[in-house]
């Protein structure tokens, strides 16, 4: 039996901890996307008159102590105190270095038990006892051992706690709320969208996974989600910036005003019903359900330079859609992440891609990577490269789309790199400005065949 198996079947007589009487509790969770929640516990408590200790001991593991608020009628708080040694066999072996404990031994044989006083020299890498005058190694021999220990130290807890002594002007109960921050407790979006290409259209639905790994269970609790990323000091004291989303897939945000609840500049997400986070525990509910909202595929190249491909480069496959009333869904969307799935001929969804999105406004413009086209490709050549002024060039492009689809295709590409005062000069196809420095077009190109884009820009520096 190894030290860890041996503790964990140890015989602890537990010493009784002082707790505050809870009557009723009433708990509240917000939870924001960055690592961070708000934990609001109302109860009431009944008290004696006079300085006094009461000790939480179902707060989160990974609470933030220097943000704790208890606040109660008549109630003054001098002092508070988050231990978080926690109550394990190892642990509990370790604060007995030095004092006594008592081993008892099973006989395999005639299963009679010995007990024997030891007084613990260490508790390292491994338990040295003396007892009597031997040195023993506490050591997995096979033979059925636990150890006895008198009492649990004042300074173990067998959950973490937060002691708050407080002055009470008057015995008696009173409501108070405990408020804290906390670590350990997350959420995200996750979007499962089917899309019809047939009736450019696609169904989404939105779920919302909560994650608790702060160490602590919240029952019965009313639950809020925030999102958003709010402002937060590291462990340095020094500025935290907040997290920016890869591959956000928005090309135009949105103007229009979102649908459901606002705190200061994000949105807040209520859950319907109270819920139980567990500890360690991951937890999805619904949040959003779309039928119909009006979508399209594309075939996308994006050139950020004027140079010749080496090779042919494939397209890239995106769904685009609007997040706009207009579109059929008129809703902000969190961040997270977009799984896109088409039904395949016998009728059964097939999922085709996914990417992440970022926090995204009403109204905006969304293009949801799903992967590489198999049978579209673009391959540009830059024809020429002059030299028109000491801070200004001329760059002539030929990009080649060929197309080995059954069914004509148009390639949306963006060309990349203009700088000041850039200016087209000639085109085969009409472009138009995507922003200060992407030109578009849209290539139309013909099942099984291919289609030749030429245009001259000039640009300075």
């Amino acid at each position: 039996m190894n030290r860890r198996a041996l503790l964990a079947t140890a015989g602890l007589l537990l010493a009784p901890l002082h707790a505050a009487h809870a009557q009723e509790r009433e708990v509240s969770v917000t939870i924001y996307n960055s690592d961070l929640a708000l934990v609001e516990d109302a109860r009431s408590l009944d008290l004696k008159a006079g300085r006094q200790r009461l000790e939480f001991k179902d707060v989160s593991a990974a609470i933030r102590p220097e943000t704790v608020s208890l606040s109660a009628p008549g109630v003054t708080i001098l002092e508070q105190n988050f231990d978080y040694d926690l109550l394990t066999p190892d642990k509990l072996m370790e604060k007995a270095v030095g004092q006594q404990v008592r081993i008892v031994r099973t006989n395999p044989g005639d299963g009679k038990e010995t007990t024997e006083v030891a007084t613990v020299l260490a508790a390292n890498e491994g338990v040295v006892l003396k007892i009597g005058d031997r040195i023993e190694v506490l050591r997995d021999d096979g033979v059925p051992t636990r150890v006895i220990f008198d009492k649990v130290p004042e300074t173990l807890r067998a959950r973490p706690t937060l002691s708050v002594s407080v002055d009470a002007a008057s015995a008696g109960p009173r409501q108070a709320k405990l408020s804290y921050l906390t670590s350990g407790l997350s959420w995200k979006a996750d979007y499962v969208a089917l899309f019809d290409e047939a009736k450019n259209a696609l169904d989404l639905q939105g779920w919302i996974t909560l994650s608790n790994n702060s160490g602590t269970p919240f029952e019965n609790a009313k639950t809020q989600l925030v999102a958003g990323d709010v402002n937060q000091l590291n462990q340095n004291n020094g500025y935290r910036p907040p997290r920016r989303q890869g591959g956000s897939g928005m090309i135009s945000a949105g103007t229009e005003s979102g649908t459901g609840e606002r705190i200061a500049d994000y949105y807040v997400y209520p859950l319907a019903e109270r819920t139980t986070i567990a500890s360690n525990q991951n937890k999805q509910v619904g949040f959003l359900s779309a039928q119909a909202v009006a979508a399209k595929k594309v075939y996308e190249i994006r050139e950020g330079w004027f140079s010749s491909d080496a090779e042919p480069v494939k397209a890239v496959v995106a769904i685009q859609f609007s997040n706009a009333r207009l579109a059929g869904l008129g809703s902000q969307l969190p961040a997270g992440t977009m799984r896109v799935y088409m039904r395949d001929t016998a009728g059964d969804p097939k999922f085709v891609g996914e990417n992440a999105i970022g926090h995204t406004p009403a109204g905006s413009e969304l293009s949801i990577k799903t992967g590489e086209a198999f049978d579209v490709s673009s391959q540009a050549t830059l024809v020429a490269e002059t030299k028109v002024s000491k801070t200004r060039s001329r760059y002539e492009m030929r990009y080649l789309l060929r197309n080995a689809r059954d069914q004509p295709v148009t390639v949306e590409l963006r060309q990349g790199g203009l700088w000041r005062d850039g200016e087209v000069k000639a085109e085969s196809l009409k472009s138009r400005r995507i922003d200060a420095r992407t030109l578009g077009w849209s290539v139309p190109v013909p099942a099984n065949g291919e289609t030749v884009l030429t245009f001259t820009v000039e640009t300075g520096w």
